[in-house]
């Protein structure tokens, strides 16, 4: 029985050993989950003690707000997995020898989904495509695609062709040496694509009320509108706090899919 044991005990500390290293190696792994705590318990602090009129008690309850963020985090990460879709394997493609020259293009258009206003995108799909989730998350994944798909391109470009061609002679195949020797040597620089664009589809799934796709905005916008700082201020800290989160759980990945060394 005890010799059963050991394989799965020396895993077993393998694992936190592992796990002590990248939270040694990153402390602010620590941190920011308390900051997290620290801006939560500020912002119910606040609205605790803040008298709400009619209005505020319609925006600011339960039930409303887990509804928002709920909305929030969906419109977010449904745009994030559309992203990945198709940055990743667009990446590869556009860093393979016969597609090299059309690089610039495909940089160029993503840098048109990017460089156009938000809204301005957000309102002419709207007009367009009707209104509702699937067209604000077909917006936001146009307007986030440049950050991962460039860092694809650049991770897979900056490893040094010698690594390849050396696989390659040892008798891999193209398609094992990207598998086995590019991607994960690129893993660093794609992820740091991903928790940009991840913050950056958090700040603009504020954006989705203005065609009906629910989220944070519904707090932010009408907190603007009928100058209530309660409600806008309840709303911009809980798009902090998603955008936090979001953050944290792309660091913790990037963290435990770094090959080692790197």
């Amino acid at each position: 029985m005890s010799k059963k044991l050991e394989p799965q005990l020396a895993a077993g500390s393998v694992y936190s050993q592992s796990a002590r290293l990248i939270f040694k190696r990153n402390r602010s792994l620590l941190i920011q989950p308390i900051l997290i705590l620290v801006i939560l318990t500020l912002m119910l602090t606040y609205i605790h003690n803040h008298k709400l009129d009619i209005i505020e008690k319609v925006t600011i309850n339960p039930q409303f707000i887990f509804k928002a963020i709920e909305d929030h985090v969906f419109l977010s990460f449904s745009a994030a997995v559309i992203i990945l879709a198709i940055a990743i394997p667009g990446g590869i493609l556009f860093t393979r020898p016969k597609m090299k020259r059309f690089t610039p293009i495909a940089l160029a258009l993503a840098n048109i989904g990017q460089a156009f206003p938000a809204v301005g995108l957000l309102i002419l799909a709207g007009i367009n495509f009707g209104f509702g989730k699937p067209v604000a998350i077909g917006t936001f994944a146009a307007f986030g695609t440049l950050p991962i798909l460039r860092n694809t391109i650049v991770g897979l470009q900056e490893i040094d062709p010698f690594i390849v061609e050396s696989a390659m002679g040892m008798g891999m195949t193209p398609r094992q040496a990207l598998r086995k020797i590019e991607l994960p040597l690129a893993v660093p620089v794609i992820l740091a694509g991903v928790r940009t664009t991840l913050i950056l589809t958090v700040g603009v799934a504020t954006l989705g009320v203005f065609v009906n796709g629910g989220g944070l905005g519904m707090l932010i916008i009408p907190g603007l509108k009928l100058n209530r700082q309660i409600v806008l201020l309840t709303g911009g800290m809980l798009t902090i706090i998603v955008a936090f989160t979001m953050d944290w759980l792309a660091r913790l990945a990037e963290e435990f899919l770094r090959p080692r060394g790197i």
